[in-house]
């Protein structure tokens, strides 16, 4: 029996997800980090490999003890979807396939392997779907991005448009780092219960104000061992990373406590989040003909992914955002296991 694969590449691990011709899971397993964009050709190859071979792992009877190795033999599976993070080009994604397609003996231009990137795997749920033919995917983690989608006559996803994805520096709106940064901007003209906690997250205390942390966020982090002495944790994480680290703070200020602050943070950030979809869409108060790969939301499902929008109080901020633009979805999923759906989405089609 050939088997469908799914793996999901992210800069923090890699989840690979094997079905069998009914869409049962029949193996699942975790790698290492595997962002293309991040490492070599190799290193990624070896996170691929080990990611496959431990889910190939319980696909034989009895179930093996150890890694199948790799490359498998030719048949072993019918098609594969790779979600890649820093897959962002058609180079790229040739690249990556590339050093996929000898592991899994598939051909590296054929039908049954599909190589893109990992925001495409959040648009599964419209592989499983026959009464509607376009999604919208909204990745607010750390960072964001959000991307359109079509089905075309075969059945397989076509980007239509995208926004966001561009980094903290550009942007990153409705994700962890915008809710630190706006958290800093809104604090500097108002009080709250939060205030202190986010001081004290970076060492300041008493009767200081906000201004004081600025230096703190914006001092470059150590870039040796011997910098790093009598430096404190927070400085030795990433600029970025200082302000992203906050969001569990303000969550819970907002959905725990009813900080009224906090609250109006994250209704900032989700309305910014909300922007970024609305810019992809096609409401009835918008012309086809200045937005033609505009997609209509009532006749698409918005396929959520991410840390964020992974907390449903936080999901219910960006739909009523959502609401207020104009744009309401036939259909909302937050996609919670990604690669799981793939190879699910894969088996129901039986092609990539």
């Amino acid at each position: 029996m050939s088997f469908f694969l799914c793996v999901d590449c992210g800069g923090s691990k890699t989840a690979a997800v094997i079905t069998n011709h009914d869409g049962e899971i029949v193996g699942r397993a975790l790698g290492g980090p595997s962002n293309f964009a991040y490492m070599s050709a190799a290193d990624f190859q070896d996170a691929i490999r080990m990611a496959v071979s431990n889910a190939l792992k319980t696909c034989v009877s009895p179930p093996a003890t150890e890694p199948l190795p790799l490359p498998v033999g030719p048949g072993v599976f019918a098609s594969a979807w790779f979600g890649i993070s820093g897959v962002d080009s058609p180079a790229a994604a040739h690249n990556a396939a590339s050093a996929i397609a000898p592991l899994i003996n598939l051909p590296l231009d054929g039908p049954n392997l599909t190589v893109a990137n990992d925001t495409h795997l959040l648009a599964a749920p419209l592989r499983l779907r026959h009464d509607i033919n376009h999604a919208v995917t909204a990745i607010a983690g750390t960072g964001s991005c959000v991307v359109s989608f079509t089905q075309d006559a075969a059945g397989s996803l076509v980007e239509l448009a995208r926004t966001g994805g561009w980094g903290w520096i550009l942007g990153d709106e409705g994700g962890g780092f915008h809710v630190g940064r706006e958290t800093f901007r809104l604090m500097m003209h108002d009080l709250a219960n939060l205030k202190e906690k986010v001081l004290a997250q970076f060492g300041i205390t008493g009767e200081e104000n906000a201004a004081e942390v600025l230096p703190v966020i914006h001092i470059p982090e150590p870039h040796s061992a011997s910098e790093t002495a009598n430096v404190p944790a927070y400085q030795q994480v990433a600029r970025e990373k200082r302000l992203s680290q906050l969001s569990p703070l303000v969550f819970e200020a907002a959905f725990k406590e009813g900080d009224p602050f906090a609250l109006r943070v994250l209704r900032n950030c989700a309305g910014a989040l909300a922007d970024q979809v609305a810019m992809l869409c096609l409401t009835s108060r918008e012309d086809v003909a200045l937005k033609p790969r505009g997609v209509k939301p009532e006749d698409a499902i918005l396929c959520f992914g991410g840390s964020l929008v992974g907390v449903e109080d936080y999901r219910e901020l960006v739909l009523d955002e959502l609401k207020k633009r104009g744009c309401v979805f036939r259909y909302v999923e937050f996609v919670e296991d990604a690669a799981a759906l793939g190879a699910i989405s894969l088996a129901a089609t039986g092609k990539s």
